[in-house]
């Protein structure tokens, strides 16, 4: 399952960044000068947008709500779990909901508020050990940086047709990979294996919706596990808030082994409630304040009993 969740991210990477970046250079190589320079600017306004959705993400709390299922075509997962998910600066909580998206039990979904209340305490500290986390933190952005980077030769991109979605119109491309791109460590070989279908909002030049196949095996974790030929990766992406675009919808169905056991994964999440709580010294007066009405809350029922 982690395996399967690195590859996810990894997958949605690829295709945000390596879209937009083989479009423009498309449209400069049949360009004239004045169009490639405004074409560049595009570009550049572009990725500086995924790269900021991509920081965005770790500022805004959100409510998932996870579907499994034993088969990618079961009409009814086996189960539901839903979670409030909250950026804690060098961490994530995940606070378990009922299937409704509402606390299951008070009291508990009070204890999971205190503990994330002393993570986001404890993250807008200037310690050492603050200092390490958020270095830590840095270092995963820059090679989500670095994967996003790698992109720009990964992919070659077909424009199919225009759809639209409620009032906007969407690019359709299809995305195979570019049999000249050389990968330069495990990670960026991961691009060789992959197609697909991605389509992309014309006003913003955001992606809006991915269709990924696996159409190799990929090895994974030193070899020790393995994600099989076939296996699909789906998600959908909206503007959450002004130029802020989120995924919306992921599904993945994979089918691999770990060691030496089979695994298939087939779950679908959806995301809503997407809400901008910021940073740890934003976020702690968010929480103190939510704690005092639930306290205000459990007063008042105490008084009408």
């Amino acid at each position: 399952m982690d395996y399967s969740a690195r590859l996810l991210i990894l997958l949605g990477v690829t295709i945000v960044t390596g879209t937009v970046a083989q479009d423009a250079r498309t449209t400069l190589r049949a360009a004239g000068p004045a169009t490639a320079t405004a074409s560049r600017d595009v570009l550049n306004r572009v990725i500086d947008g995924v790269k900021e959705a991509e920081r965005e993400q770790n500022l805004y709390e959100r409510i998932e709500r996870v579907e499994t299922r034993k088969q990618a075509l079961d009409p009814s997962p086996v189960s539901v779990k839903a979670y409030r998910v909250v950026p804690a600066g060098t961490g994530t909580a995940k606070i378990p909901l009922g299937p409704d998206g509402k606390p299951a039990d008070q009291e508990a979904y009070r204890t999971e508020l205190e503990k994330l209340l002393k993570s986001l305490t404890w993250a807008a500290e200037s310690g050492q050990p603050q200092r390490e986390a958020y270095l830590k933190v840095q270092k995963k952005l820059k090679e989500r940086d670095e994967a996003i980077d790698a992109t720009r030769n990964a992919f070659l991109f077909t424009f199919l047709n225009d759809e639209p979605r409620g009032d906007r119109m969407l690019s359709k491309y299809k995305m195979v990979p570019n049999p000249e791109f050389k990968p330069t460590n495990r990670m960026t070989s991961i691009y060789t294996k992959v197609k697909g279908l991605i389509w992309v909002d014309d006003a913003s030049h955001q992606l809006a919706r991915a269709e990924v196949e696996v159409t190799d095996d990929i090895s994974l974790g030193l070899f020790l596990a393995k994600i099989y030929k076939g296996s699909r990766f789906y998600q959908d992406r909206y503007e959450v808030a002004p130029s802020i675009w989120l995924p919306t919808f992921l599904q993945f169905d994979f089918d691999g082994r770990k060691l030496f056991s089979s695994f298939s994964v087939h779950e679908k999440t959806y995301y809503s409630g997407y809400k901008r709580i910021g940073p740890p010294a934003e976020a702690i007066p968010q929480i103190q304040a939510e704690l005092a009405g639930l306290d205000t809350m459990k007063s008042k029922r105490s008084l009408d009993r």
